[in-house]
Parts: C-alpha cells; sequence; structure tokens
C-alpha cells in the first residue's frame, strides 16, 4: 500500500467520515483551516479524489457529470499500515520502544496509564 501526503490523508479522514459523498461533501467534512489560511479550492480537492482514485485508495459512482466518492481502503487497514511504517521507520522495528517513547516522553494522564495496563494484562491472559 501506498503511502499518502498530507493533504491526501486530509481529504480520505474527510471521506472516510462522510461515507459516500460527492466533492462538496468531502470538503464539509474536512477540518477548518487554522486562522490565516484559505480551506483547499474544490478544484484542489477533486484533484486529490482523483489521484486517491488512481492510487485505488477511492472509488466513485457517476450520476451524469458528478461523481459520488467512496473510500476503497477501510480506515482501519490503513491506520495499521501507517503505524506498522511508524514502528518500522522511527523505532527499529520495536512496538515497545514506541510505547516506551509514549509512557517516558509524552504527558499521558493515570487514566490513559491505567487503560494500557488494563490492555497489556487483557493481552496476557488471552
Amino acid at each position: 500500500m501506498e503511502r499518502l501526503t498530507r493533504a491526501e490523508e486530509q481529504v480520505m479522514q474527510a471521506l472516510w467520515k462522510v461515507g459516500k459523498g460527492f466533492v462538496k461533501d468531502v470538503m464539509g467534512a474536512m477540518p477548518r483551516p487554522k486562522r490565516g489560511t484559505d480551506p483547499p479550492a474544490y478544484t484542489t480537492v477533486s484533484t486529490i479524489l482523483r489521484i486517491l482514485e488512481q492510487k485505488g485508495f477511492v472509488g466513485h459512482e457517476a450520476f451524469g457529470r458528478a461523481h459520488r466518492y467512496h473510500a476503497v481502503v477501510p480506515r482501519e487497514q490503513y491506520r495499521a499500515r501507517s503505524v506498522r511504517s511508524l514502528v518500522k521507520d522511527y523505532f527499529g522495528g520495536s512496538a515497545q520502544g514506541l510505547l516506551s517513547h509514549f509512557i517516558e516522553r509524552e504527558e499521558l494522564s493515570m487514566e490513559e496509564l491505567d487503560e494500557l495496563l488494563r490492555m497489556i494484562e487483557q493481552r496476557k491472559q488471552a
């Protein structure tokens, strides 16, 4: 599976949120731009959707000249690939390294730490 650019990921996140939609629907589901920046143009989002379709991430149904887009790659599948890539590229393939990073360098709440412990214990018992 090919890596996506930041702009492509933003469009995919919006498409996953709407499920199926026309370009304007996808634009409406995109996060608001930071102050002082413009939202992406209709033509930009349309172009990115066509690129995503060429890459096999998106499909469409034609309604005359309009296209209703849908995700071909499920969010969870892309997320899993992205996390595997992150672990491989930045933590030498060690999931423990990733968890250590979060535990040692990120400000996790006690609730988050407790939840991680619960998940670890649950996995050990499985």
